[in-house]
């Protein structure tokens, strides 16, 4: 399928890449498709009226590697096999006189390397999951670092759906602040999804600063989780799992989304979806209490927990035992009709009998925080999802004025740090607080857990 809403067919066991796949795998590594005399077609032109000037260049001259590597839309950095470019120079001239076609751009492709497990050295494991298993490997193609990821397959349910869904969005996603597939391996076994290589997400990020990360680099990270949820939403794309460890970042500081087996492409006109999605700790209040109706803006309220996470000490502590519900009491008050028209008639809200809390002022539990931050906090702060903010609002809000106007205007597949106004902070280390340095957040949180433990929650 050739857009994110369709199924991606996967090919049969026993081939490399079959040709459903290396449509995919096609489009994956072409970063712009376009139909001109030096890209791409499904037929061949046999018209030989008009003589190219790269066909009348390569009649004269040896074909190079960099002639390869623009007409299959390759990176400038692949290395090709040592038998391909003299083979190519034998049978490659015919691939520069027509347009090419999908099925010889196929060949090509998996005569280089792609699709075949041979082209990568696994190094590291880095983690393993129900279904997956993450290795850190390397590329023999670029020399790169890559991030394997082997998913097993069932002999009689084959590929998991949300690989099938990662693979059929991932493809037509293309932005600095998303992460990279580079390519798509299957055999009898396995579906391996070789994805761009970072250092760290953000969660070991903020374990290395020792719970404390750069005020400025706070609005760094924030801007481009916008940026990138901005792109997605503007496509219909909901990621539907926003946390730490879904958030990557590299060593010049770019964050990437990843991991978007759980999303989906928001069809039109609405419909409803499953309220059993975003790792519980970062589930909205609305989704937490039932909702089936939403949209992009399930993704905001997880925004929200991000400067919440960076700014507020000991949060994983606390918050993780708490639910998204609980946060939201706590910042803006125990909901009511006037807050949220309909939650006196919601059952769940009923028989969890939420204690009556007054909102707090938000700027006093986050004092690292600018006041623009905090007025764009409580603008993702709202119990009805409808009510919060967007991504792309969010961009153009004073909180990121000193990041400057050229920001706002980068291609897509630009990333911000190729401004040179835009630079990370050095991190330092922070020493741990002690108990008497507790904040009014830390303090409240615990009498709120005491009001669980206690049977107010019933």
């Amino acid at each position: 399928s050739s857009g994110g809403t369709g199924n991606t067919a996967l090919p049969a066991p026993g081939m490399c890449v079959s040709d459903c796949l290396f449509c995919v795998l096609a489009e994956i590594v072409h970063e712009d498709v376009k139909m001109s005399s030096d890209g791409e077609s499904d037929l061949a032109s046999s018209s030989d009226d008009v003589q190219s000037p790269v066909r009348v260049r390569l009649r004269n001259k040896k074909i190079s590697t960099e002639d390869i590597n623009k007409r299959l839309s390759l990176p400038a950095d692949i290395r090709l096999p040592d038998n391909y470019l003299e083979k190519f120079n034998v049978i490659g001239p015919a691939l520069f006189e027509q347009p090419i076609s999908r099925r010889l751009r196929r060949v090509s492709l998996s005569e280089i390397g792609f699709g075949k497990l041979e082209t990568y050295i696994k190094l590291d494991k880095l983690g393993e999951g129900t279904y997956a298993t993450v290795y850190k490997g390397r590329s023999k193609l670029t020399e790169n670092l890559v991030a394997l990821k082997e998913i097993r397959l069932e002999h009689e349910e084959g590929a998991p759906c949300t690989a099938i869904r990662e693979v059929s969005l991932l493809k037509d996603l293309k932005h600095a602040n998303i992460v990279t597939l580079h390519d798509i391996i299957h055999t009898q076994k396995s579906l391996t999804l070789v994805f761009e290589y970072l250092d760290k997400d953000l969660k070991q990020y903020l374990d290395d600063c020792g719970n404390m990360i750069h005020v400025h680099n706070v609005k760094l990270f924030l801007f481009q989780l916008l940026r990138g949820l901005s792109y997605c939403h503007r496509r219909k794309v909901l990621h539907r799992d926003l946390k730490p460890q879904n958030l990557l970042i590299s060593d010049r500081g770019e964050l990437k989304l990843a991991d978007f087996g759980l999303a989906r492409a928001k069809s039109i006109p609405t419909k409803t979806y499953s309220n059993e999605v975003v790792t519980l700790w970062y589930r909205p209040p609305d989704i937490l209490l039932g909702s089936t109706d939403y949209s992009t803006h399930i993704d905001m309220w997880s925004v929200l927990l991000f400067p919440l996470i960076l700014t507020v000490k000991n949060y994983f502590v606390y918050f993780s035992i708490l639910y998204a519900v609980d946060l939201c009491i706590l910042f803006a008050g125990t909901p009511t009709e006037q807050s949220w028209p309909g939650i006196s008639s919601n059952e769940e809200f009923v028989t969890s009998n939420y204690p009556q809390y007054r909102a707090e002022r938000l700027s006093n539990h986050t004092p690292r925080l600018s006041s623009e931050g905090v007025q764009l906090l409580s603008e993702f702060l709202q119990f009805e999802g409808k009510k919060r903010i967007s991504a792309e609002e969010s961009m153009s809000h004073c909180y990121f004025s000193n990041l400057g106007n050229r920001v706002m205007s980068l291609p897509d597949t630009a990333s911000i740090f190729s401004l040179p106004e835009i630079q990370l902070e050095k991190e330092t280390t922070k020493p741990t607080a002690t108990p008497d340095q507790e904040t009014d957040t830390e303090q409240f949180i615990k009498q709120l857990l005491n009001n669980v433990n206690s049977g107010l929650y019933s």
